[in-house]
């Protein structure tokens, strides 16, 4: 049941084209008087990056967008190791229960998301080469959007899909600053047959770690294998320009980060192509106090919202969630952006907020158990990364389900006086 008065015509204007932009416009086309553009800055509309984690909590709401069956191509995760980079030693394995699964997690490549959204977005919704320069709010005569081409344009409500860069969420929250954490990524995709010969646990979704860096392996499914290697460095001293997002980089570089892992490995991160490699600048920030600004008039989903820089690895799911949550409170409070805006806050500022004290606790029993250690080892460092399944309850997450949520928020609503 929704609530009975007038249907406000809403012009909604979403800055950026990637998972979270394109749930978002599918939700809110089903939306009567909603009229919604997605303004992305690239010229041509793909994602940067190599491999995509497509857990529970993301089918559940790619089911809910109409989008899951489209979603065909990817390599099932039941297994996923933690290894020791140096020695090969087998830190954790995690079998997950296959009995009543309807659609198991999956590691997929990022433009097959991307593919599956699309197809589901309406012609004429997306404008390529968009890059939004500014924006002015303007009060009760809606938001000014400025676009590097020249062009502008008023809307109702700005939604800001522009991750963890996002020029809309540093417009409206001006104080608000994204730090470089040391931790720089690579990524890469290569045929499996160019490396199924060396280890055949490459075959298995793992993480090979040694104290301060790691190499994830994973099968993405049609004969492609992808690695996403990470080193981190003291941000104190070492620092990393905020636009090193996707960029090119050398072999040599790369490989250079890796030097102590095992042979196999070193082997594998040679067989990348030249040119193969993108490397990524992680940069993050600290939790907002709300995910709308301009009396309501603009409203934050994805890493925009919460710059954890891919800490629990499902930030396409939390996107698309947020899209859809949005939607849903839009279409509750017939496109009052003064009653669903709030609503949207309340439900999904608390999920990000449990977020970030998850990682602060992670960090600190870390911290606590290297002290406890008192001169670790490598081994005993690198044991000490390692979450296991004896660790903190994820399923908050992972096993989230939208569309569960939103009917106990609308059932708190009719109950509301």
């Amino acid at each position: 049941m929704t609530v009975d008065h007038p249907v406000r015509h809403l012009r909604v204007a979403i800055i950026g084209g990637g998972p979270g932009g394109l749930a978002t416009a599918i939700a809110l086309s089903e939306i009567p008087n909603v009229s919604v553009t997605i303004y992305e800055q690239a010229s041509l509309l793909r994602e940067v990056g190599a491999g995509i984690n497509i857990n529970s909590n993301t089918w559940n709401v790619l089911q809910l967008l109409g989008v899951a069956d489209t979603l065909t191509s990817g390599h099932p995760t039941w297994t996923v190791l933690n290894m020791n980079g140096r020695s090969g030693e087998e830190l954790d394995r995690r079998e997950k229960p296959k009995e009543g699964v309807k659609r198991p997690t999956i590691r997929t490549q990022r433009t097959k998301l991307q593919s599956a959204l699309l197809a589901h977005v309406k012609p004429g919704v997306i404008q390529l080469s968009k890059r939004l320069t500014r924006m002015i709010d303007k009060g009760h005569g809606g938001v000014e959007l400025y676009f590097e081409d020249g062009n502008a344009v008023v809307v109702d409500l700005v939604v800001g899909a522009d991750g963890i860069r996002s020029v809309v969420r540093d417009t409206a929250w001006s104080d608000y600053e994204i730090k470089f954490t040391g931790t720089t990524i690579w990524r890469t995709l290569l045929a499996w047959d160019d490396v199924k010969d060396l280890d055949p646990r490459f075959g298995i979704t793992g993480w090979w770690h040694t104290p301060t860096t790691h190499v994830y392996f994973s099968p993405v499914g049609e004969g492609l294998w992808e690695i996403a290697a990470r080193a981190w460095q003291d941000p104190a001293t070492h620092s990393a320009d905020k636009k090193s997002w996707g960029v090119p980089v050398e072999n040599a570089h790369v490989e250079s980060h890796f030097a102590e892992y095992l042979p196999d490995i070193r082997e594998a991160l040679s067989r990348v192509p030249l040119g193969g490699w993108r490397e990524f600048a992680a940069f993050a920030g600290p939790e907002l106090a709300r995910l709308t600004e301009w009396d309501n008039k603009v409203a934050l989903v994805g890493d925009a919202s919460h710059a954890l820089s891919g800490a629990f690895g499902s930030g396409a799911g939390f996107a698309m969630e947020d899209g859809w949550i949005l939607a849903q409170a839009l279409a509750y409070w017939k496109n009052d952006t003064s009653k669903a805006l709030p609503l949207f806050d309340a439900i999904r500022l608390p999920y990000y907020s449990r977020m970030y004290a998850h990682l602060a606790s992670e960090a600190d029993r870390r911290a606590t158990k290297l002290k406890t250690l008192g001169n670790p080892s490598f081994d005993d460092r690198v044991r000490n990364k390692i979450i296991t399944d004896g660790g903190k309850d994820m399923s908050w997450i992972y096993q989230n389900d939208i569309g569960d949520v939103w009917k106990e928020w609308v059932g708190k609503l009719e109950r509301a006086p």
